[in-house]
């Protein structure tokens, strides 16, 4: 399955949770394991807090303090800060589904992150079924 996700600004959170939470629910999957990947170099997934906004935008802030957008790169197309990015918050994640719910702690959510936009992106999802033993 893909989710189409349009970003709206250069670099952004977009809490993709309730989308996935309903490819779970339509699926019919109760128990097994939702696997995330993010098919572009510059941007990624993350699982991090959504009750507070603020947490999100620190976050962006420290990356681009820490990836500075201008800087001694050699790639030409002008988005090196955008790989870096990418490399370091990953393409992928991997959420367990329990009796027919994402596994997430209170404050979690699934953030697409973009980091070289705004640009129509995909995000790749696959729902397997399975018992696991604890």
């Amino acid at each position: 399955m893909l989710l189409s996700i349009q970003s709206n600004s250069r670099t952004e959170f977009i809490d993709v949770t309730a989308k996935l939470q309903a490819l779970v629910a339509r699926s019919g999957v109760k128990t097994g394991i939702c696997l995330l990947f993010v098919p572009h170099t510059t941007a990624a997934v993350t699982i991090n807090e959504n009750a507070d906004p603020s947490v999100p935008a620190d976050i962006l802030k420290v990356l681009n303090q820490v990836v500075p957008w201008q800087a001694d790169y050699r790639h030409l197309e002008g988005n090196s800060a955008a790989h870096i990015k990418s490399t370091l918050v990953g393409a992928s994640q991997t959420v367990a589904i329990v009796e027919g719910r994402l596994v997430l702690g209170t404050w979690q959510a699934v953030f697409f992150c973009e980091f070289d936009g705004p640009r129509r992106r995909q995000l790749h999802v696959r729902i397997w079924e399975g018992a696991f033993k604890e």
